[in-house]
């Protein structure tokens, strides 16, 4: 029954797009530019203390909050997903969701309020876990027998993710810190099974309650989105996008500037980054030594409060390594102690919106197994 629910689980993030390159192809990042003493970065490597250590199995770091707590999820023994909550000061908690069978935690704030999404014996709910360990179970009244990821939450509480609806298309919404649910599309999204609208993990919700995220046309094509405070939403498209079924634009991040991060894929099936400025304007990039074959390239899900850019590049032989794009457009590539050199291995950064310029993620070794890191300036 484990398995199934994993395999519905899977299913589901795919068409979510949580990603497109690695294991959740999640990618995420940030870093600021060098301190005075231009100190050399430190990588530290963790693992939940429960974590499997077979193939596949492992620690999975999600992202990091502006105070440096970390959450992400893990692979015990038996293929079961838990969540972990990592301290500043490295001590980690686990934890899973009353009567989950899996427990996927997606989105911390600074006070570590973490929601997420988890599976029980019917289906996959939202869930809110307070920072004293209690949990709430949050369905979008509009979801039915849908599922609801609640997927980011801000510093004032609001929550923003989407819910997939009994016909399995998606659609975003806002929770306030009332509950009250607000839900909203695209104007330019289809409404057949697997389209419609949705916001990335973690960085898609800013502190202004500003909202980005994608929407798949009638013609599984992505777009952006940027969604106002008030509503109003406004469409873009990286000009290198391509406009065949599952190309198109993906925005990972928003920034308190109102910047916003991620990748294109083009109409080779290649991933690029790019940046659109608060005014609207585009900047495409590609990672020093991202592959140029299909699924190859270069990914982008956040951008931190100072403009700088992680990511994650799949280089000609497919593997992963990690960067870092400064404002100014200067990167800096990385790799985490233990990550392996195989295609399908490597390092995979996966958060950040903190001001300090902290990098967490997951590294894929030899052996195909998960471990977490810490990248610090």
């Amino acid at each position: 029954m484990m398995t199934n629910h994993i395999a519905f689980y899977q299913f589901c993030s795919a068409l979510r797009r949580r990603g497109a390159l690695a294991l959740c192809l999640a990618l995420y990042m940030l870093g600021l530019g060098l301190s005075g003493s231009a100190k050399e970065p430190t990588i530290i490597t963790f693992d939940a203390p429960d974590a499997g250590t077979g193939a596949y199995q492992g620690t999975i770091g999600f992202g990091i909050s502006p105070t440096g707590a970390i959450i992400g999820y893990y692979v015990d023994a038996n293929w079961v997903y838990h969540g972990f909550l990592r301290a500043p000061d490295g001590a980690i908690t686990e934890f899973d969701a009353p009567g989950a069978l899996a427990t996927f935690p997606y989105g911390l704030n600074p006070a570590r309020v973490v929601t997420g999404v988890y599976c029980d014996a019917s289906n996959c709910h939202g869930f809110l876990r307070a920072p004293n360990g209690r949990f709430i179970t949050l369905d979008d009244p509009y979801a039915g027998t849908g599922i609801t990821w609640p997927v980011n939450i801000n510093a004032a509480g609001v929550i923003a993710g989407d819910y997939s609806d009994a016909s399995n298309v998606n659609h975003g919404f806002v929770r306030a810190r009332d509950g009250t649910f607000t839900t909203f599309d695209a104007p330019g999204a289809g409404t057949s099974a697997g389209q419609g609208t949705s916001t990335p993990t973690f960085y898609g919700l800013n502190p202004a309650a500003a909202i980005t995220g994608d929407y798949v046309d009638a013609n599984n094509v992505l777009h952006g989105f940027l969604r106002a405070r008030d509503g109003a939403i406004t469409e873009f498209d990286a000009p290198g996008a391509g406009t065949g079924a599952g190309q198109g634009t993906w925005p990972g991040g928003l920034n308190p500037e109102g910047a916003i991060a991620g990748y294109y894929i083009d109409a080779s099936n290649v991933n690029h980054g790019f940046v659109r400025a608060r005014d609207g304007t585009i900047t495409e990039f590609d990672a020093p030594g991202a592959g140029t074959g299909a699924y190859q390239g270069t990914a982008v899900p956040s951008i931190n409060p100072a403009g700088a850019i992680p990511g994650q590049y799949v280089d000609a032989n497919d593997v992963s390594h990690g960067f870092l794009r400064d404002p100014h457009g200067k990167f800096t590539t990385f790799d985490a102690p233990g990550a392996g050199t195989g295609p399908g291995q490597g390092t995979i950064p996966a958060g950040g919106n903190n001001p300090a310029g902290a990098i967490t993620g997951y590294f894929v070794d030899a052996s195909d197994v998960f471990h977490g890191f810490l990248r610090t300036p």
